[in-house]
């Protein structure tokens, strides 16, 4: 009996890939519909002048990035988990009914929450912090979501057969325990209905800190966020995904430790840099610049990694459409945690701070890096999980290049306006005078917003055609059986 292959349960892993999916075009859509009016102002009103209050930028955006941010990318990360926690710990959820019933209250309540989120942003109701939208009755939910996720990882790992925690695991733990604590520390908050006599709205709340430290505190959550969501669990995804579908085993174990503890000593202290010339003391300001600049090394040692995982086996990038877009992940993961050091620099930020630079600094790392390795983590669960061979590799393949053109258009058009925007903004004329209005930068990065717009939609078909082809190969491919597919170890026979 203990020979016999174990039969891992993906039902929960099954909910979160749908959920990312459907969460991926509608948040994608809508950053879409974001820079059209980006390009064209009246698009405000595009489903007329009575929907204005909820179709226009202010009520859009906060959507837009909260649906990609903690939808689609968070039910990536979890679907995953749900995959990869089972097989690198050889054990399946199945031998636990405690481990099922967390596990599908975790996604169950994370969906009844993420309806309340967009019909609240809808409306209007937000703290207006970044990454930190939600009113404290929210947050208390998500607290619940955060800790049924550890008492996931914990179940998990305390019944596991296998007695070594691949770093991947690692890399899921540090996204936990982290986000747990950021979160919490970033929204202690005071409902103002319970302390002014029921006077108010009954969700309103204010931030137990204020000013400079409201905003110390603030990114020291935001900047960790995409730390701690879009970096970490994404690095989980990439060690275990590249491996298994490539054949190879990780070219460093020891680089992968290395760069795990460089990022987690490191990333927690570089939010510092969105404060550069503010009231923030000059001290802070200088450490979240250098932290930002030595972030690279362990950036780069798990990219570098990556690379080097396909060392000797470069033409199976040319052969498959899936590893295409787990390298060109590491690609865009070493180009983006290059680009942000660089703007963390105090003469750069000088000229980059509030320009269209940073916009895409953090679509090639949302787009390019995110995006593809959650793209790519599916295509290569779908089959084991549904048993059923991808529908159609032609258009994945189509899929990949129509994207990796929409975010080349993205980042390269907001380079050349935010390096624009910052000299426009900058110049002066032989008097000292300003030698360009406000509506003059406005004028001419207009061209540049329209290439942002067509790069994003295009990157929206491709969402659409990986939708598409992730239905067809759940519902109609043909069937497979899990040694017929490619079955590598991550760390090696």
């Amino acid at each position: 009996m203990e020979n016999r292959p174990l039969e891992y349960d993906y039902t929960v892993a099954k909910l979160f890939m749908y959920n990312a999916i459907f969460v991926g075009v509608i948040g994608m859509l809508v950053g879409v519909i974001l820079a059209w009016q980006m390009a064209f102002p009246g698009l405000n009103t595009f489903l007329g002048v009575n929907l204005a209050e909820y179709t226009n930028f202010s009520r859009l955006r906060p959507l837009h990035t909260d649906s990609v941010i903690y939808g689609f990318t968070l039910s990536g990360v979890w679907s995953s988990w749900y995959y990869v926690g089972q097989r690198v710990l050889k054990v399946s959820m199945a031998e636990s009914k405690t481990l099922m019933f967390i596990g599908k209250a975790h996604f169950w309540i994370y969906f009844l929450a993420s309806a309340v989120i967009v019909t609240s942003l809808l409306l209007g109701i937000t703290t207006s912090k970044e990454y930190a939208e939600f009113e404290w009755p929210i947050d208390v939910g998500v607290t619940v979501i955060w800790l049924l996720w550890g008492a996931g990882i914990a179940g998990l790992i305390g019944i596991r057969r296998e007695k070594s925690l691949y770093i991947s695991i690692w890399y899921y733990i540090a996204t936990f325990l982290a986000v747990a604590m950021l979160y919490l520390f970033n929204n202690m908050e005071i409902p103002t209905y319970f302390m002014s006599g029921g006077v108010g709205a009954w969700y309103h709340s204010v931030s137990m800190y204020s000013g400079t430290n409201d905003a110390l505190v603030q990114w020291w959550f935001g900047h960790n966020a995409v730390a701690f969501v879009l970096t970490t669990p994404i690095i989980a995804m990439i060690y275990y995904f590249l491996p298994k579908e490539s054949g190879q085993a990780v070219y460093s174990y020891k680089l992968s430790l290395l760069a795990f503890w460089g990022l987690m000593f490191v990333y927690l202290w570089a939010g510092g840099h969105h404060l550069l010339f503010s009231t923030v003391p000059d001290w802070m300001q200088t450490m979240g610049s250098i932290f930002s600049v030595v972030l690279i090394l362990p950036s780069w040692g798990s990219a570098i990694n990556m690379m080097l995982t396909m060392k000797g086996e470069w033409h199976q990038v040319a052969a498959s459409p899936l590893i295409k877009f787990m390298v060109m992940a590491s690609t865009f993961y070493m180009f983006s945690t290059l680009e942000g050091p660089i703007q963390a620099i105090k003469s750069v930020n000088a000229l980059a701070h509030f320009t269209d630079w940073i916009i895409g600094h953090v679509h090639d790392g949302a787009l390019g890096w995110v995006g593809f390795m959650i793209i790519g983590s599916m295509f290569h669960m779908a089959p084991r999980m549904f048993k059923r061979e991808i529908y159609s590799k032609s258009l994945m393949s189509t899929q990949f290049w129509i994207q990796t053109l929409g975010v080349i258009l993205y980042f390269t058009s907001m380079w050349i306006a935010g390096i624009t925007q910052g000299m426009m903004w900058r110049a002066h004329d032989e008097f000292g005078n300003l030698a360009y209005s406000f509506i003059d930068t406005v004028t001419v990065l207009h061209p540049y917003y329209i290439i942002r717009a067509v790069g994003g939609t295009l990157y929206v078909v491709g969402m659409l055609m990986f939708a598409y082809n992730m239905y067809k190969t759940m519902t109609s491919s043909r069937v497979v059986e899990e040694n017929e597919l490619q079955n590598a170890t991550p760390m090696g026979a």
